[in-house]
């Protein structure tokens, strides 16, 4: 006998990019809707009235005028990075000098790991979030604690051990073999167990010797399945200090390039600065960026080129950037994207930005076969929005002419007053 859940409520769903088509043509609204849940799956979506027929017998939850959508997926966290979250700001090396490396020297104790670990995913499960990638610390240890944490909640979780062999506290550091070595046996052991892919995770490569790089693009070849996560043009200065350390490097992005590790399964956080070269290198093979806007502007890091690089037909994600990005908040994070884009003059619809936030980032991160929409077959993995959640959005609300001016205020506003309920895998979180 299965298990069957009819979720009733507001429906939001996606046939299309609302960058690429018109917002209508893109998105579907169902303003009585249901969903239909059976053995961790979404069964169908349509009419409440007729899937209630349809299926008598289901356990019914009804939202009432709850919008029911894809739960956030969140394309670039670093989840060791969750007790340091909001540290006084300063530049990128500063910044990972004085509060990152120190937090993250504390993992090597596994029992420290396993505590934040399951801490993350509890604050981001409050916030709608149930899917993350994330980079962990070069300890193997606080990679398996992740990935029991999230395998215990039944989540979908993209993570690797991040590598770094120079540029960093000796407590930090591990060798181009050993990132090899380890990299390896965490795949062998987790790659594909479950809900849990792995990525292999050279930090950035100012932190990777050119052997190192090298070892890490040798491992993506033999296991070209598994996602590339690291770090691409954030700041000015670090882009000086890369060009510094790779003199013979056309640009950044070629630092990977050289040593095998620009694919299109490869996924690059921030990519703000980024040269007419890269673009399209990018572009040609079909590799993914992603888009930190908290962590941009908490930083000072710079303006991602949002309507730029979709226009030339790059795959774009949306990330916190924990802890660089100053809230665990997806809502938090589009309210900045939007901020950004109206800073560059490209002012991002609502439909586009809860795109970004669920098929955008699945897309990104080569998962939305399996999670990121509302659609008949996908992973159940779902957030219900209570789009009056506070007083001075209700307001709002109540003076909305139209479905999308009834939803930005949410966004803009929106905190985790405002996530109704977050269902994983077919379950109640």
């Amino acid at each position: 006998m299965t298990d069957t859940t009819l979720l009733l409520g507001q429906v939001l769903s996606f046939t299309a990019d609302p960058f690429e088509v018109p917002i209508e043509e893109a998105a579907q609204h169902l303003r009585q809707g249901a969903v239909l849940l059976r053995d961790g799956k979404i069964a169908a979506v349509g009419e409440r009235e007729t899937l209630r027929a349809l299926h008598p017998l289901a356990e019914t939850v009804d939202y009432g005028q709850g919008l029911i959508m894809a739960g956030f997926v969140d394309a670039h966290v670093h989840y060791p990075q969750t007790a340091m979250i909001a540290s006084w700001g300063k530049r990128l090396i500063d910044w990972l000098n004085s509060y990152t490396f120190p937090e993250e020297m504390r993992f090597g104790n596994r029992a420290y790991a396993s505590d934040i670990a399951n801490r993350y995913l509890d604050l981001t499960k409050q916030h709608g979030t149930t899917t993350v990638a994330s980079f962990a610390t070069i300890h193997p240890g606080s990679v398996e604690a992740l990935f029991e944490a999230a395998q215990a909640r039944g989540q979908r979780i993209v993570a690797g051990k991040t590598c770094m062999d120079r540029n960093a506290p000796e407590g930090l550091s591990d060798t181009a073999q050993e990132a090899y070595d380890q990299s390896k046996y965490l795949i062998g052991n987790w790659h594909g167990v479950d809900r849990i892919t792995y990525a292999i995770t050279p930090r950035f490569s100012p932190t990777s010797t050119p052997e190192q790089l090298q070892m890490l693009g040798d491992l993506w070849a033999e296991h070209p399945d598994c996602l590339m996560q690291t770090h691409l043009s954030e700041q000015t200065d670090e882009i000086e200090w890369v060009l510094g350390l790779f003199p013979d490097a056309r640009d950044y992005l070629d630092t990977y390039e050289q040593f095998g590790l620009l694919g299109a399964r490869g996924v690059y956080g921030h990519a703000i600065h980024l040269t007419d070269r890269e673009i399209d290198r990018l572009h040609d093979v079909g590799a993914g960026v992603v888009h930190c806007p908290t962590s941009n502007t908490f930083i000072g890091s710079g303006l991602f080129d949002m309507s730029g690089l979709k226009s030339k037909g790059i795959s774009v994600g949306l990330a916190t950037d924990t802890g660089g990005g100053s809230s665990f908040s997806m809502l938090r994070t589009m309210a900045a994207a939007y901020e950004i884009g109206q800073l560059r003059h490209t002012p991002l619809h609502a439909a586009q930005l809860l795109w970004l936030a669920t098929q955008g980032s699945a897309k990104t991160l080569h998962l939305d076969d399996n999670i990121g929409n509302v659609k008949a077959g996908l992973e159940a993995d779902l957030v219900v929005l209570n789009l009056s959640s506070t007083d001075a959005i209700s307001q709002r609300v109540d003076n909305a002419n139209e479905f999308w001016e009834s939803v930005f205020p949410t966004i803009m506003m929106g905190d985790d007053r405002a996530i109704e309920a977050v269902w994983i895998n077919g379950k109640r979180a």
